[in-house]
């Protein structure tokens, strides 16, 4: 896992390729999606909370839409959960989704952007499918049942 150091040093580097101001916020806020991936805002705020001392819940709220937008962090809205953020962005990716604990991996697509495509597109330039998958963990999965 890289250093704390190498990771501001990448987010740097991200924030200034993108063409946006280099803060301490923002900074924090790709360290924390870094370490701890798939992550809500709350969980974010306290991570960069942890490294930068006092950063209101609204400035972390600012900062996940402005990266968002820059297209250097991808939200996600899993069905009854609040929003998650990422920083794998650029692929068209999927994710698996454990109904226990609710961690959430990644998963890559089997094919060319968009993974599935429909029946009849109904006249829709499509360039990406969303697809979810939701199941149990391997810590979450009664330890008698046989796993396919």
């Amino acid at each position: 896992m890289p250093t704390d150091e190498e990771l501001r040093d990448d987010a740097t580097s991200r924030l200034r390729a993108a063409g946006l101001r280099v803060t301490a916020p923002r900074v924090g806020v790709l360290v924390a999606l870094e370490r701890e991936s798939h992550a809500d805002a709350d969980t974010v705020a306290r991570h960069v909370r942890g490294s930068l001392g006092a950063v209101s819940t609204q400035a972390v709220y600012d900062v996940l839409h402005a990266l968002t937008e820059a297209g250097l962090l991808r939200r996600i809205e899993p069905a009854g959960s609040t929003a998650r953020y990422e920083t794998r962005v650029g692929d068209n990716h999927h994710h698996m989704i454990c109904r226990g604990c609710g961690v959430i991996v990644d998963v890559d697509c089997s094919g060319l952007a968009p993974c599935l495509a429909p029946a009849h597109p109904h006249g829709f330039l499509l360039d990406e499918a969303e697809v979810t998958f939701w199941g149990l963990c391997p810590e979450c999965q009664p330890a008698n049942e046989e796993n396919a």
